[in-house]
C-alpha cells in the first residue's frame, strides 16, 4: 500500500475524496489499524463541523478567509451523514483484527499436545428375545419384534358368534397379566373382558367400543389387540370371557377361553 493511502485519512473524514479514491481508501482502512485509529480521532471534529451554520459560512466567502478552506468546510457539513459509515468501517476493521487474534489462540490450543475431547460412544442396541411361547399367527401382537408377549397361549372360537380370540396369560407378582387378540368381531358394539375365578366370582378388567366395521372383518381386516391385568392369581382363574353389552347393560358372551 502506497504512502498516499495513509495520507488520505483527513480527506476521507471531510468527504472530499472522489468516489474512486473513497472506495480505494475504504479497502485500505479495513486492514490498517493506524489509519483506523487516526480516523476515529477525527470523527468528533467532523461532528463539531456539522453544527456550523452553512449560510453563515457562506457569508465568510466575502471576507479575506481562504476560499479553499471554506469549500472544504461546507463539504464536510453537507456530508455529515458519512460519520455513521465511518464508524461501521472502524467496527469491521476491529472485528478483522480480533478474529485473527482469536484464530491464532485457538490454533495454539488445538495443537498435537492438547488433550483430546472425549467422544460419546453409541449406545449398544438392547437385544430383543423372542417370547418363550410366541404366537403362531403372523398378525398376532409381538410378531416381528414389535412387543414381546408373555405367558401361555390359549385359542378359542365361539361356534355361535364366530368371534375368534388368542389370549396369553402370564403369572405376575401382582396377579395375572392378560394379552388379548380378537378377530371376526363385528360392530358397532360395546365389549368388556371378564375374568371368572374358581370361587364363582367375576371381575371386569377392561372395556372398549367396537366401530361399525368391526375388527378382523371383511370391512376391517385388522384384529383388535389389547392388554389387561387382574389381581387374581393365575391358578385361581377358571376362564376369561369377552362379552358384548347392550344399551340396557345386559351382557352376553362372545367368546370364552376356558382351557386354563
Amino acid at each position: 500500500m502506497s504512502r498516499a493511502d495513509h495520507m488520505d485519512v483527513a480527506a476521507y473524514a471531510l468527504g472530499v475524496l472522489d468516489p474512486q479514491d473513497t472506495e480505494r481508501f475504504e479497502e485500505h482502512l479495513a486492514t490498517c489499524w493506524a489509519c483506523a485509529a487516526e480516523l476515529e480521532t477525527m470523527v468528533p471534529v467532523v461532528g463539531l463541523l456539522s453544527g456550523i451554520d452553512g449560510e453563515a459560512m457562506a457569508a465568510l466567502e466575502q471576507t479575506h478567509t481562504d476560499p479553499a478552506l471554506l469549500d472544504r468546510t461546507l463539504v464536510a457539513v453537507r456530508r455529515d451523514r458519512r460519520r455513521t459509515r465511518v464508524r461501521q468501517l472502524l467496527a469491521t476493521a476491529a472485528a478483522v483484527v480480533v478474529f485473527g487474534g482469536l484464530s491464532g489462540v485457538a490454533a495454539g490450543m488445538l495443537g498435537d499436545d492438547s488433550p483430546s475431547v472425549p467422544q460419546a460412544e453409541p449406545t449398544p442396541p438392547v437385544p430383543t428375545s423372542a417370547p418363550s411361547s410366541g404366537p403362531a399367527d403372523p398378525n398376532a401382537p409381538g410378531v416381528g419384534g414389535d412387543k414381546e408377549i408373555e405367558g401361555d397361549e390359549h385359542r378359542a372360537t365361539d361356534p355361535g358368534t364366530g368371534v375368534q380370540t388368542t389370549m396369553w396369560l402370564a403369572k405376575k407378582e401382582y396377579g395375572t397379566q392378560i394379552a388379548v387378540q380378537l378377530g371376526r368381531l363385528p360392530g358397532p358394539r360395546t365389549c368388556r373382558l371378564v375374568v371368572w375365578r374358581k370361587n364363582a366370582t367375576s371381575e371386569v378388567v377392561s372395556t372398549w367400543s367396537v366401530p361399525g366395521n368391526g375388527y378382523g372383518t371383511n370391512q376391517n381386516p385388522l384384529t383388535l389387540q389389547l392388554s389387561a391385568s387382574t389381581s387374581a392369581p393365575l391358578g385361581d382363574i377358571e376362564k376369561v370371557q369377552v362379552q358384548s353389552v347392550d344399551v340396557n347393560g345386559v351382557a352376553s358372551p362372545l367368546v370364552t377361553v376356558s382351557d386354563l
